[in-house]
């Protein structure tokens, strides 16, 4: 189906007069052949070339050396481009990129209709197109009044509608919700297995990648690993050296393995740990029933509930307060839609926030209300005790004290230079030249960014690196509130980890507020210290994430999850092992199951 034949590929940047200042090899003598009807992830490190590998595929971008073939026909090849697009179909990783239509329903159609496809087969097309996403009851809408996430959904089943023979998967549960993204997942399986469409998924998350026949791990432009999941994530450590992750319950296994307990290799899913374990317990004549009693350490009560600041507390710190908020979109019109219905809710200085919800539920909405890009039809915004609703509030002001960071960073980037576009915000304040100088190198430091970036386009950047620049530029206003929608998006785990680290220890460093919106319950349980659930723009839950995660049951129900870890758990209460209420983080579980069967909690 497809046939990559040494193939590499340069980006060239060049200066305003064209002269060449900057290559940068994406790919480098890639040879890699995809069967017809395979299923194969391809893995690898922001910047290892996976993303434009797939454009070659699509024929986007064609080989600079060697040829991409796809059903036999040469990408290089400008007569056969039509036919090799409506072979291969791809979803890219930003759904604006591809949405045309000003309907859901006429979008999904479009590509159909161009291929000649007779009206009632486009009918049908569209409707279980739409359906398989969990957007058939958006089809009248307009793509504009959806959310990131939910325009996801409607560019991937545009491409579904077409039944290519191949269809290119790029990052495209990056902003779902755990719900959609498992939609997402379960439809390209079932494609793959019931009309023998070729997958090829490009993809951070691991557990995703289990699907897969067959898993490509690519590199700095090159190949370096490929097998099926099994094969390939049981090289755990190599794959940490290349700024990856294993699966959960494979992670979770090899920390059992160094842990001393003897796990067999190979593990991919949660199922199989169990069973090692119930194979372990089994052996060492391990009595389920009687391993609370021998180590009730692990059963503790809840952690404390958290507690909302009076009012007169509140207005000593800084704070941004929600009173009874409401917002609509399109009042008075066909789409009129309640985003947000009686909202109350507290932030102060110095906490870790975390939101979460699921797509369309309201998140966005809600933080452009913190720095004002939105005012409430109903209800009071304060910011440290002043209505920013109020016809003399400047929200220049307030603004510069509450920084936003958008899903895609792209957005907000625009200046020549890292360096203009981290100090744009600080020239705007009218600041002395010396501090404006002084908070953007420190800013751009404080990221993480290297020193070498400063005079680059932020438009050569990599995702991750898009993010930095973002959020540095933020930081150089000393802003008191620090928000942050879907921050780690499309970023490796190392990546991953390294902003939200970076964001931890400014908030606790600088004391400022950090609030992050995330699809991801793991960074949520890892990092912050409160969260707030929001489900058709009411809050749900506004708890320690603790006590907020014992509600599984009522989560997935609002199409969330749990931090798969927490999952476990429960899993392995049903298979009669004592329940281990209010554990989110991994390391917690390894130390409890290392104490069951050593006898010893290990700490």
């Amino acid at each position: 189906m497809i046939k990559a034949e040494h193939i590499t590929f340069e980006y060239i940047r060049r200066d305003e007069e064209q002269n060449v200042v900057e290559i940068q090899t994406a790919l480098k003598d890639v040879t890699l052949h995809i069967k017809k009807g395979e299923f194969v992830a391809i893995l690898g490190h922001n910047g290892s070339g996976k993303s434009t590998f797939a454009k070659h595929v699509n024929a986007i971008l064609t080989p600079e050396e060697g040829s991409l073939y796809v059903n036999g026909m040469d990408t290089k090849e400008l007569d056969k481009l039509y036919e090799i697009r409506q072979n291969a179909g791809m979803v890219f990783q930003n759904p604006d990129n591809q949405i045309i239509a000003t309907v859901v329903e006429e979008d999904v159609a479009f590509g159909p209709e161009n291929m000649g496809v007779p009206t009632g087969t486009i009918r049908d097309r569209v409707k279980r197109s739409l359906q398989a996403v969990n957007m058939w009851h958006r089809r009248k809408d307009s793509p504009n009044k959806l959310s990131g996430g939910q325009k996801q959904r409607v560019a991937i089943a545009g491409i579904m509608a077409m039944e290519p023979e191949c269809i290119v998967l790029d990052e495209p549960t990056a902003m779902l919700d755990p719900a959609g993204r498992w939609d997402v997942i379960h439809t390209a399986k079932q494609l793959n297995q019931e009309k023998g469409i070729t997958i090829l998924l490009i993809t951070h998350n691991m557990d995703e990648a289990i699907e897969a026949d067959r898993v490509v791990v690519m590199s700095s432009g090159e190949v370096v690993m490929g097998g099926t999941p099994k094969e390939i994530f049981s090289r755990v450590e190599e794959l940490n050296r290349l700024g990856l992750e294993v699966p959960f319950a494979t992670r979770m296994a090899y920390q059992l393995q160094k842990a001393g307990l003897a796990i067999a290799s190979g593990v991919l899913t949660e199922q199989e740990l169990i069973s090692e374990l119930n194979r372990l317990a089994k052996e060492k004549g391990i009595d389920k029933n009687a391993l609370k009693e021998r180590h009730p350490q692990y059963y503790r009560n809840p952690p404390a509930k958290y507690q909302s600041k009076g009012a007169e507390e509140l207005m000593k710190e800084v704070s941004l307060i929600f009173n009874h908020v409401g917002y609509r979109y399109g009042t008075g019109t066909l789409y009129e839609k309640q985003a947000l219905k009686d909202v109350n809710l507290t932030f102060t200085k110095g906490e870790f926030v975390g939101i979460v919800g699921h797509t369309g539920s309201g998140k966005s909405t809600l933080i452009q209300h913190m720095n004002g890009l939105l005012k409430p039809d109903e209800g009071t915004i304060y910011f440290c005790g002043q209505d920013i609703s109020e016809k003399d509030y400047s929200l220049k002001e307030l603004r510069s004290r509450v920084g936003l960071s958008f899903q895609y960073p792209e957005h907000q980037l625009f200046e020549n230079t890292v360096y203009e576009d981290v100090a744009y915000g600080p020239k705007n304040l009218g600041w002395a030249e010396l501090k404006i100088e002084k908070n953007s190198f420190d800013a751009i430091k404080l990221v993480g960014l290297p020193d070498d970036c400063y005079d680059l386009s932020p438009f050569q950047l990599s995702g991750g690196q898009k993010r930095r620049v973002a959020i540095a530029g933020i930081l150089a206003m000393e802003p008191d509130f620090l928000v942050l929608d879907e921050p780690t998006a499309g970023l490796d785990p190392k990546g991953r980890d390294e902003i939200l680290g970076q964001v931890a220890n400014i908030c606790q460093e600088r004391g400022i507020t950090v609030v992050l919106v995330s699809h991801s319950m793991e960074d949520i349980a890892n990092y912050v210290d409160r969260m707030i659930v929001i489900d058709d723009g009411e809050i749900r839950y506004n708890d320690v994430p603790e006590r907020v995660f014992a509600h599984g049951e009522e989560l997935r129900e609002m199409g969330l999850a749990v931090p798969k870890v927490t999952d476990f758990m429960e899993q392995i209460t049903r298979n009669g092992y004592p329940a281990c209420p209010y554990v989110i983080r991994e390391q917690e579980a390894v130390d409890i199951i290392v104490s069951w069967f050593l006898g010893s909690n290990n700490r």
